[in-house]
């Protein structure tokens, strides 16, 4: 990593309160590199090498089972991916790729787990980064299981309104097959949900999401304090 990245890489939430000489070390044997869109990172089965770390960009978990691609979830930033491998040494459980142009900082697993060793501080940052990705994926399995289709995708785009600030209009993060797949829908469901939303406070025309009636949006979707509190 080159030493004029350092500054904005160090005041990350990870790396904020890391003993110095220590983070110098790490920093030291990391990588910040610049992906291009479409790019496999890693596969399913590859030994956790890297702690990966996305600053900027998009990136897609995903797994796939007999030709069928599966997202499991959009990494955004700031966000690190995934860090329980990286920790346990065991072997990817994902694939990982990214959607967008992404600026990436990869770490070391052995300097990782070495750090969380003699770092408390850093030590309670990589728990707290452990406890966050479980609870986003226990959130997203508990909308799978607890909403209908058409419900899902209402309180996806409540929730991506929320992200830009309640925006009335604003881009889909990625493709409408990747948001299908993130969604637990077949893309001519997804289609057919995108439709049926016009009735329902939402217009969506191509990837541009229009919210009219945010109040019957709302009511559809019926987001919940505790599970959609992101």
């Amino acid at each position: 990593m080159r030493s004029e990245e350092i500054p904005e890489i160090a005041t990350l939430p990870m790396f904020a309160a890391m003993q110095p000489e220590l983070r110098d070390s790490v920093f030291a044997a990391a990588f910040l590199q610049v992906f291009p869109p479409a790019l496999r990172l890693f596969e399913v089965g590859a030994r956790a090498d890297f702690l990966h770390i996305l600053v900027d960009g998009l990136v897609e978990l995903y797994t796939a089972s007999a030709g069928r691609e599966v997202t499991v979830q959009l990494v955004r930033p700031v966000s690190s991916f995934i860090l329980a491998a990286a920790y346990t040494d065991q072997r990817y459980l994902m694939s990982a790729r990214t959607l967008s142009a992404s600026r990436i900082l990869m770490i070391p697993s052995s300097l990782l787990r070495d750090a969380i060793v003699r770092d408390s501080a850093f030590a309670q940052s990589a728990l707290t980064e452990i406890a966050l990705r479980y609870r986003t994926v226990i959130r997203a399995l508990t909308d799978m299981k607890v909403r209908q289709t058409l419900e899902r995708l209402a309180n996806f785009l409540l929730l991506e309104s929320k992200a830009q600030g309640g925006a009335a209009q604003f881009t889909l993060p990625a493709e409408k097959r990747v948001i299908a797949s993130l969604l637990g829908m077949a893309p001519e469901n997804l289609s057919r949900a995108c439709g049926a939303l016009a009735d329902h406070g939402a217009l969506i025309n191509g990837p541009t999401v229009r919210i009219v009636d945010r109040a019957k949006l709302t009511a559809l979707a019926r987001p919940d304090m505790v599970i959609d509190d992101q």
